[in-house]
Parts: C-alpha cells; structure tokens; sequence
C-alpha cells in the first residue's frame, strides 16, 4: 500500500489546479450520458466513476475494420490485434492470455453479456456489431452493482444503433489492398410509434499474409416501440466469420525481416464462429418516479478452431446457449436514483477437443483430449443508488450477491481419466462433479464540483469472478481436481473532469490489488491464490481551436506487478515485483483534425492519428522484451453531393514494421506481424426521404 502516499500528493496537487482554474472557465461541463452504469440515461460528468464513450460520428470517422482501431481511443485499454479478427483484450492489466483470463472483463451489447458467465473467449469482441454501432461506453476498473461476474477489470458495452426520427437509408461499398472488400448497408426511421434500425454488413478480405484472410458477415435488428403502457425494444445480433488463420513468425525481430514477415507457418490453421444474441427490453411506469424493466434474453454460441499457437494442434469445438431475464426497478427524483434488481441464467455449454495425429509421444496423442458438457446456473440480486445532498455532492454505491454453479458431465467414450496409452497424462478428465461459486461485490463513491466547469471524485470498488469452465475441467498432468476459488480485486482510484475554455479533460489516477489470481504452475496444473498489483495514470484531453480544428489526446501510464513468488511456466519462481508480461507502461493515441465544411461548402472532415505503443516484457522473468512501436493513420470524408460520399482511410501511413502482439514462448520469440500499408476507398449512396 506504499503507492497511497503518492495518490495523495498527486490528488491534492490535481485539486489545487483544479480549484485555481475553477475562476477561468465559465463553461457547463459537458452534458454526455452515459447508459452503461445504470441501465438509464444518465449525466455522466457527476458520476463518481472512471468511464469514456465512443461517439457514432467517431465510429463514422474511424470505418474500423477491427475493434482495436476505435479502442485506441480510449485510455486504459489496448485490444491486441492477432491475425484476422481474433483480438486479445487489456483494460486497467496487462493482456491477459490463459484458459480464463478472459474472464477478467465483461463484454457486452446492450448491457447484456456476449457470452455467458463462465464461458469466455478472449476473441468475443468480433461477435458484436462495433461497426454499425450506435455507441461504445467503457467503464473502467471494477463496474457498478449491475454487472457481476467478469466485471472486475472493466466493461465494454457496444450499443445498438437507434432508430431516427427522420428516415436515414444507406448502402456504402468499400475496397482496398491485399484483396479486401466490404459492404455496409442500414436504414433507420420511426413512423408513429414504431421504430425500425437495420444494420448489415459484410467483408472480405484475402489478407496480406500467405494462405490467410477472412469472411465476415454481421446483422443487427431493432425495433423500438412506444405504447401507451409499456415500452418495447427488442434486439437481434448474428455474426459469421471464415477466417484462415495466420500464425506467429518466430525469430527475434522477425517481423523486420522483408523474406519472413509475410510468411504463415501455419496455413492449415483456421477459425469459424457462429453466434447468435436475441432480447427485448420491456418498460413501464409503477408511478411514484419508479419505472420496472424486464429483459427476456438468449444467445448461441458456435466455435470451431486449429490451435496452431501449440506445437501438437489439436482442433477444438465449443459452444453454448443460454437463457436470461433481468429485472429491474428504477427509481428516481430530484435528488436520489436508485436501482434495485435480480438476473439468472441459464447456460447449456460444451467443449470438444481432437487431435488427429499423434505428436511426439503417447502423452500428446491422437484422438479425443476432452470431451464434456457443462449445465450452468448464474442468480445475482443487486442494488446501486446515488444521492445528491446538495452543496454540490453526489453520492454512490451499490452492493451485488451472485451464485454461480456448474454441472459438470465427462463424455469421452471410455470414461477414462486419462489417454488410455499416455504415460504422463498430459491430458486429464475428471470424473462428473458439481462446483458453486457464492461472491459479492460492492462500490462506494463520492463527486465533488467545485464549479460549473470543474469536478472531482474518489471511489472505492471490489470486483470478482467465478472460475471459468475451461479452468476447472480442462486439466493436465494427472490434476485430479481444480480446487479454485473466485478471483477479487479491490479498486481505490481519483478523478477530475472538467472545461478549461475550448480545453476538455479527464484525469484518473488507481490503485488495484488483486487476490485468488488463477494461474498454470510449473507443473501444468490449475491453481488460484497468486497476488498482483495494478497502478496507473489515464488522461484524455480534447481541445477545439480555429472553430474548425480540433486535437485529441488518450494516453496512459501504468505498471501491472506480481505481487507473489509464483512458479509459472518457463520462468524462475522468483518473479514477485517483476512486470507482468505483455504489459507496456506507456501506450495511447492523439488525433488532429480538421471541419473543412466552410471551406468547400459542403461536409468534409479530415483526420491523422498517431498511435503509440511503448516498450514492455514477454515473459515473467521480465528477460525478453518488445520494444514497442509509433504508427500514423489517416482519414478522411467528403460529401460529393447530397447523396453521395467518398472517404479514404490509409492506416500505417509510413510503412512501418512492427509486432501487432509479440510474445516469448517454446524457446523463441513469436511475433503478430502487424499490416504493412494499407488504403481503402469507400463509396455510400444515402436514399433520399421519399
């Protein structure tokens, strides 16, 4: 707890500057609302919470092509480009890798999961629809009350494109290099009470890797209604991809090297993902400032994939479906906001693991791995208020019960514990069994304005989660049982936001402690009770000048320790105060742009964007090392006429090499080449009202 002293120093420094400048900015702050934290509308420059959104005139301007393009923009997280569409995630941590560390963070469309508790992949960010977003809103660090398991190191909430009240129909086409195309087509209106959003999209791209490329295909439905009773909006999300997966290049700095960094070494490789989200959201007033919401929900999950990134690959296939309801009461008036509420779920999963050639030895052999179904149930009940007293306080907090429970049925055909011919058993089934998880988390929080341009906030927060099925089950080296516990991590953090004139920011400064941290040993076998520790500084600043031109800043400092001497894989055991691998203490992006729509009478914007990654360790001996990377992007929009639009993206504008994700394992350094240069001319077509 030695880093206290300095939070405080820097927090009374922060408010000192903050005080001074209170006299020099006589503007509001910025009404934004932010949905995430509540469920409801809700101004978000008071809450006592670290938290940034993505607007749909940024997610227009930005085309991405993957979600780590528009999370640049958002300090705290980096989402590490793999091949294709796969991703891993990092927000407030280092990038997490392991059979469940995606469970450290709760991904989710309309507030709802897009997998299932206890059934995570680091990838699932490529199921939602991002590029037809209408909004992304983070919150970082552990969530409110309204978010359970999985919510620890904070949550990404992809928001669904509204209807408009004007007719808003679209088609655009786009190409660009190494064989890529991509179709985008929506059409938004509400006609009475009755609102109709339809978002598709479709891409091909043949990838600038041998033998690699993808297939992706997204819809996203909507339909609002507003009756004289209740309010209805419903939802339903599919994706598919076809990717052939590129593999790691090895050799250190192997992605500089003109004969090797466009190589696959792995052209066998591929993953196809299917996935399917359907809810309604159902709303009426109880009278007396309460209004009740019921969220009726399912989702189908669909994997298939070669783990070329280990040496034996075997092909795994997992799934699941589940069925939820969320229950909510609001309640509000002039100075209380207050949600109280209950979920359950119920997930029916599965995971099948083959290989078709022995390797090696008998220990990795041919023929099924694992084979098991898993039932799980999930309840939590809930309740998160704020309270505004007056004298320029608002107060918050909220507290979250959750059970989970697993069911778990062991299908291989023989029954056996293990590969009847291995003499190591590298791979171990368990015999049938049942697991329970009971856990709690709460948060507390108070913001202060110190005037109409200026605020500050401190926050306490503990979040958690419960093992993932991947952990329990999926074991190795003759481990019988995994005998884990749920994962905490306890939060204290300070904040100011505000104006200065044409300057906005936000500055937020954390703490984090966490315990029960599951992990392989170095024997191969599940264990929880490790420690880390999580501190860091997160900025965002925009600034308007010329009443055309603006600049953005989102940057990052931060330093993610083990805080136990833990035997992992590969390193000594003494690793304790050492850098968690994949963990860059300097990363972020700034933006200058420019409105030329007075300039040639009509709507045109233009953008360049640095990107910066900074150096970071591989390994937990903190021995090899990436020595990060800096990127320019461009990007620009231009009206040709009422209907038609023209834009141009050119990322990696200078042609550097460089390592999307590098990583040290098996002996060598492994590296994600990151794309070469690329553009992409896109062509849309808006229908006119009729």
């Amino acid at each position: 707890m030695m880093l206290f002293p300095s939070v405080r120093q820097t927090a009374l420094f922060v408010t000192l500057c903050s005080l001074n400048s209170a006299s020099i900015g006589a503007e509001l702050l910025q009404e934004q609302i932010l949905v995430t934290a509540t469920r409801v509308p809700q101004q978000a420059a008071l809450l006592p919470l670290s938290w940034s959104t993505v607007d749909q005139e940024a997610l227009a301007l930005t085309r991405q092509v993957h979600i780590n393009e528009i999370m640049q923009r958002v300090p705290g997280a980096w989402i590490a480009r793999g091949n294709g569409q796969e991703s891993l995630p990092s927000m407030r941590s280092p990038v997490l890798t392991g059979a469940g560390s995606c469970g450290a963070f709760f991904m989710a469309e309309d507030g709802i999961g897009l997998r299932a508790p206890g059934f995570c992949n680091v990838n699932q960010l490529f199921d939602a629809n991002s590029e037809q977003a209408g909004r992304i809103e983070v919150i970082k660090g552990p969530a409110t009350a309204l978010y359970g398991s999985n919510a620890m190191h904070g949550v990404i909430n992809i928001l669904s494109a509204a209807p408009t009240e004007q007719l808003d129909h679209q088609l655009a086409v786009e190409a660009g290099l190494y064989d890529y195309y991509r179709g985008r087509y929506h059409y938004r209106n509400t006609r009475g009470a009755h609102g109709i959003s339809v978002n598709i999209n479709g891409v091909s791209d043949g990838g600038y890797k041998d033998d690699s490329g993808y297939d992706q295909q997204k819809l996203t439905l909507r339909h609002d209604y507003a009756g004289q009773v209740w309010g209805l909006r419903s939802v339903l999300g599919y994706s598919n991809l076809n990717q052939e997966t590129a593999g790691f290049i090895r050799g250190y700095k192997s992605y500089e090297d003109e004969d090797l960094k466009d190589t696959n070494p792995n052209p066998e490789a591929y993953r196809d993902v299917r996935s399917l989200r359907a809810h309604t959201r159902a709303s009426r007033e109880l009278g007396n400032g309460s209004t009740l919401t019921l969220t009726p929900y399912l989702r189908h999950n669909e994997m298939e994939f070669l783990m070329h990134f280990l040496p034996w690959q075997p092909l795994e296939e997992n799934g699941h479906s589940s069925l939820g309801l969320q229950a909510v009461v609001h309640t509000s008036n002039d100075r209380w906001n207050w949600s109280n509420g209950v979920e359950v779920e119920y997930t029916d999963g599965w995971l099948e693991e083959t290989q078709e050639e022995p390797f090696v030895s008998n220990n990795q052999p041919a023929g099924v791995h694992y084979d098991y179904q898993v039932d799980a149930l999930n309840g939590a009940a809930f309740s998160q208020f704020s309270y505004a007293p007056g004298n320029n306080w608002t107060l918050e907090g909220g507290l979250r019960l959750e059970y989970t429970e697993y069911d778990y049925d062991n299908r291989t055909g023989d029954g056996s514990p293990c590969v009847p011919e291995a003499t190591a058993c590298r791979f171990y089934r368990p015999s049938d069994r049942k697991d329970d998880f009971s856990d709690f988390s709460f948060n507390l929080g108070a913001s202060y304005t110190f005037s109409d341009s200026h605020m500050g906030y401190i926050r306490l927060a503990r979040g958690f989660r419960a093992p993932q099925a991947t952990e329990l089950y999926r074991l190795q080296s003759g481990q019988q049982v995994a005998d884990l516990d749920s994962e905490e991590i306890d939060n204290i953090e300070l904040g100011f936001r505000g104006r200065l004139g044409e300057l906005a920011y936000d500055l937020s400064v954390y703490h984090m402690e966490k315990d029960e941290v599951i992990f392989q040993d170095a024997n191969r076998q599940n264990i929880s009770g490790a420690k880390t520790q999580h501190d860091g500084l997160e900025i965002s600043l925009d600034y308007a000048f010329a009443e055309s031109g603006y600049l953005g800043l989102d940057a990052t400092y931060a330093r993610h320790q083990y805080d136990s001497r833990i035997a992992l894989i590969g390193s000594s055991g003494d690793i304790k105060g050492n850098d968690i691998d994949t963990a860059p203490r300097v990363f972020g992006s700034a933006r200058l742009g420019w409105d030329f729509t007075n300039l040639l009478n009509r709507e045109a914007q233009a953008e360049l964007e640095w990107v910066y990654l900074g150096s970071h360790y591989l390994e937990p001996d903190n021995k090899h090392e990436y020595g990060g990377h800096s990127l320019l992007n461009a990007r620009m929009t231009v009206a040709i006429t009422p209907q038609w639009q023209g834009a141009l993206r050119v990322t990696n504008l200078l042609d550097e090499d460089y390592a999307e994700r590098a990583d040290f394992g098996f002996g060598d350094y492994r590296y994600f080449v990151g794309q070469p240069l690329g553009a992409y001319l896109e062509v849309s077509y808006r229908f006119a009202a009729n």
